[in-house]
């Protein structure tokens, strides 16, 4: 028994090493065991360890072959991660939004407007205060300003 335990092992260390995750390793090894096991009830085999290790990797190559072809198969289809977000995800980004849209409301209006052009447009200081009629430091303190009450704004939710 104590033969078969490190018969077993091996074969598992082999396969880690190729770079099979353990439960599949553990998965592969009894696959094998169980196909040389019917092997020899019908053949002569010279070496137990050695066949079993041939056995488990070539199930491993199979493996490896049928998900490069089917990729999404039913055997993995729960490996797939969904970078879609879950609907309660969903609701509390919409509710956050609508909570910075009236945030942004009770801005004054060229103020809003300074915002939404450096922050949103990426326009730099110079093109907002040339467009606005106002000198850099004072754009530069608008949008500071409504940084900061939106900020504050933002907390309350």
């Amino acid at each position: 028994m104590r033969q078969l335990n490190d018969m077993l092992r091996h074969v598992r260390s082999v396969l880690r090493r190729r770079g099979v995750a353990e439960q599949d390793a553990e998965d592969l090894v009894q696959e094998a065991f169980l196909k040389v096991e019917r092997y020899e009830q019908r053949h002569a085999v010279r070496s137990q360890e050695a066949l079993l290790v041939r056995t488990a990797v070539n199930l491993m190559i199979d493996e490896e072959r049928r998900e490069r072809r089917a990729p999404f198969s039913a055997g993995n289809v729960f490996r797939i991660a969904d970078a879609a977000p879950d609907p309660e995800q969903v609701l509390q980004s919409q509710a956050r939004l609508n909570h910075a849209a009236a945030g942004l409301e009770r801005l004054p209006e060229r103020t809003r407007r300074i915002l939404l052009r450096r922050r949103l447009d990426g326009a730099n200081y110079a093109t907002i205060a040339k467009e606005e009629g106002m000198s850099i430091p004072a754009v530069e303190k608008q949008v500071a300003r409504a940084t900061l009450e939106m900020m504050n704004w933002m907390e309350q939710w």
